[in-house]
This record gives structure tokens, sequence and C-alpha cells, in this order.
């Protein structure tokens, strides 16, 4: 397994517990996935920083999520889901907390709906969030307008999340290209089992778009485990390692894009020299 550097972030994990109810509408109820579980996935990866995501499953009710990010410290950010009348103060509170962004699952189960995504991205631009955007990537074409016209960044989960995967010429592919070139999109090169028919080890149909996004806009790539995998089988750590390896065989490239990006889109500290990998880090 190919070492992760000083510093790795994995950019998308959840926490689960039964005794936290479940919104309404939602549909996804995982098996309970606690912090200690996910540490043994950091040790085994040389993880040093962890971005958690709210999930679907307890709708805007982030005090979970919140409540597992206390046990990272300043190693951990958050993203929330917050609706349009969020106020100042609790966005203000949230942010001193570790969240930085807000959370638009598109797809069944999602909490809110495209007519409220204008109103939550002007309300969080001030405190320097971004929108985290799950969707069926062959909608981004027809959004490209709004999307476009945001007030903060974006983030596009899982490789755009087409489902099924598109060829790179495909329109809605283009459309995720033209958002990177206008310089205020991310992607996170993750979960292509939510996409894939091809299926693992390669997913061969996800990798020629990964290789097109990392060759175009390295700068502004992400990668995440999408731990612990909700409602798929579980990858194993190892298995994610290789195939990250496999998508970027530059050291350097996969450096930038673990510890670089995500240190400058969530604002974590700089990192450290004289440390070489992350599994130094743990005894």
């Amino acid at each position: 397994m190919t070492p992760f550097p000083a510093g790795a972030c994995d950019t998308h994990i959840h926490f689960y517990d039964a005794r936290h109810a479940a919104a309404p509408g939602s549909i996804l109820r995982p098996p309970d996935a606690s912090v200690s579980q996910y540490r043994s996935v950091q040790r085994e990866l040389g993880l040093d920083r962890v971005v958690v995501v709210q999930p679907t499953t307890y709708g805007t009710d982030n005090r979970f999520q919140l409540e597992a990010m206390e046990a990272f410290g300043d190693a951990a950010r958050g993203i929330m889901v917050v609706g349009a009348a969020v106020t100042r103060h609790e966005l203000d509170h949230l942010t001193a907390l570790g969240a930085r962004g807000a959370r638009f699952h598109m797809l069944p189960g999602g909490a809110l709906g495209w007519e409220e995504l204008p109103a939550v991205a002007g309300r969080i631009a001030d405190h320097g969030w971004h929108i985290q955007l799950q969707l069926n990537g062959r909608e981004l074409a027809q959004r490209l307008r709004e999307l476009g016209s945001l007030p903060t960044p974006l983030v596009v989960d899982h490789v755009g999340r087409y489902m099924p995967p598109v060829a790179i010429d495909h329109p809605a592919f283009a459309a995720l290209v033209g958002l990177l070139d206008a310089g205020a999109c991310w992607v996170k090169l993750s979960a292509p089992y939510e996409s894939s028919v091809a299926g693992p080890p390669g997913y061969d149909d996800v990798a020629p778009l990964v290789a097109e996004l990392v060759r175009r806009a390295p700068e502004r790539m992400l990668w995440a485990t999408n731990w612990p995998h909700p409602g798929r089988t579980a990858p194993s750590p190892a298995a994610l390692a290789a195939l990250f390896a496999r998508w970027v065989p530059d050291p350097a490239t996969r450096k930038r894009i673990l510890v670089d990006n995500p240190t400058e889109l969530y604002g974590f500290a700089p990192v450290l020299p004289g440390v070489e990998t992350g599994e130094e880090r743990f005894p």
C-alpha cells in the first residue's frame, strides 16, 4: 500500500448511531459507525485530517456529526445541512465548531431541494463556506447556469456521480469541466461504486473521467473514502489506497490532492516539515 503523506485528508465520511432519530423522509439507515471504528481506517491509511459530512439519515439535525467532530479537534472540519432560514448567529456557531460548507444531496432522501440552494448559498458566503453538491451528474448541463452563478465555491461529490458513467466528450461532463475552468469548483475523487457499471477493482468506466479531471485541474481535486460506504459493500482501506494510486500515479500530484488542496479549501493549518507520511504520526 502506498503510504499517504503527512497531513493527508479524507474529505468525506459520515457517522451513524441508532440512538439518534432518523429524519422523516430519509431513506438510508446504515448500521452504527463510530469514531473508534473510523480511527482504525485512519491508522491503516495514515490519515491525519478528516471532513465529516452530515448524512441524509439525519436531515437538518447536525448535532451528532458535530459531536463526533469533537474527537478529532482541529484535525476535523464539517459539512452541515442548513436551510434558508439559518441565522447568522447559527452560522457563526457552526463555523466556530469547524463547519466549512453546506450540503445539498439532490437524490432521493435529501433534506433540501434546488429551490433553497440560492438562498443558502447567499447566507453562507460571508462565512467562507462552500456548497457541497451530490446529484446525478447527467443533470449538470441543465443546472450549469445556476451553479455557475453561486456566490460561493462549489464542491461536486464522487467524480460527478454520473449514473451511469458518461464519456469524456459527453455534454454533462463538459458542464463539469466548464465549472472547473471557471475556477471556483472542486471535485471529490471518491465512491466510484456509486455510479460505475464496470465495478471493482478498476471501475474502468469512471477511471477516464478521473484521469481527465486530474489532468485539467489537479489543484482542485480532493480525495475521500466515503466511509462507512452507506448502502454499499465496503471496500478495504488497502483497496481504496491502491485505486487512488492507480488513478494518480505521480507522488507530487497525490500529495497535492491529499494534503495541499484540502488544506486550502477547509482552512487547515499548514503541515509542518519533518514527517514524511501520516503513518508516522500514529503510535
